[in-house]
């Protein structure tokens, strides 16, 4: 009897392995490691595992990521390598966007007058008017590991551009479409200036509150207004240069000017070296 009772319990260990193993990611070795923290009720939590109440479809890119700028799936997805979301998703509508005027600051610098400057670290954008003044626009930037700098001409201007989510993108959320067209709902925004041959964008958002914030994946956002009013005012050839940070006395006039006495102070003590 003993010989059958050690058998069982061999029999239910072996299963219980392979049922947890069963639960382990889809996805493969790159995808975050749920392994046997996932779910046994067949379903996927895409990007995290959190499950939250159903939210509206439309709300699944308003947080932390763009398309560039990768939305967080907030929802569960069925399981199943045949599940694809439809060709195509309406933007919704295209308002009018009224352009948003920006702030004009003091800019004494040597970067040449008419062009785009990033600064990353101060998640600001600048629109050289002079030798001592610029456009002032506060930006959303790269998230840490997405962050670059270097230089692009703005190739190309699009109102209110459609978005094709990268098939990686769609491989980990069978919902998305293979194309959303243009409109207040598409995470571009109403306006999008598109920089050299790359994958990278100066763009609109219809997610005001990561202005300021270190959220794509590498594009820019600007509030609707604001990209509105910079592509008013650069056309296609525009130079766009990308830094970490402006040059110490740069980065703390402009920091005494926004009222950021905290990097002012940082800036002059670099000075001093």
């Amino acid at each position: 009897m003993w010989r059958v009772a050690v058998l069982g319990l061999a029999l239910i260990g072996l299963s219980t392995a392979a049922e947890a193993q069963s639960w382990g990611s889809p996805y493969g070795r790159d995808y975050p490691p749920y392994g046997r923290d996932y779910p046994p009720d067949g379903r996927v939590y895409p990007y995290d595992y959190r499950p939250a109440s159903r939210q509206d479809f439309f709300n699944w890119w308003n947080n932390d990521d763009d398309d560039d700028d990768r939305p967080r799936s907030r929802g569960p997805t069925e399981r199943g390598p045949t599940e694809r979301g439809p060709a195509e998703l309406s933007g919704g509508a295209r308002p009018q966007i009224a352009p948003l005027a920006p702030a004009t600051i003091k800019f004494r610098s040597s970067y040449p007058v008419g062009s785009v400057i990033i600064d990353t670290r101060g998640r600001r954008l600048f629109l050289v008017q002079s030798e001592t003044s610029a456009l002032l626009y506060q930006i959303s930037v790269g998230r840490e590991g997405f962050a670059w700098t270097g230089t692009e001409k703005i190739s190309r201007k699009a109102q209110w551009p459609d978005w094709f989510p990268p098939e990686e993108m769609r491989a980990r959320d069978g919902r998305l479409p293979e194309k959303m067209t243009g409109g207040i709902k598409n995470p571009l925004g109403a306006m999008a200036l598109y920089l050299g041959n790359s994958l990278y964008r100066i763009h609109g958002t219809n997610d005001a509150k990561s202005i300021g914030r270190a959220a794509s994946s590498g594009c820019f956002r600007m509030l609707n207004g604001h990209i509105i009013d910079l592509a008013s005012r650069v056309e296609v050839g525009t130079p766009v240069t990308v830094v970490h940070r402006l040059p110490p006395e740069l980065e703390r006039t402009v920091a005494e000017q926004v009222g950021d006495p905290s990097r002012a102070r940082a800036a002059r003590s670099i000075e001093r070296f």
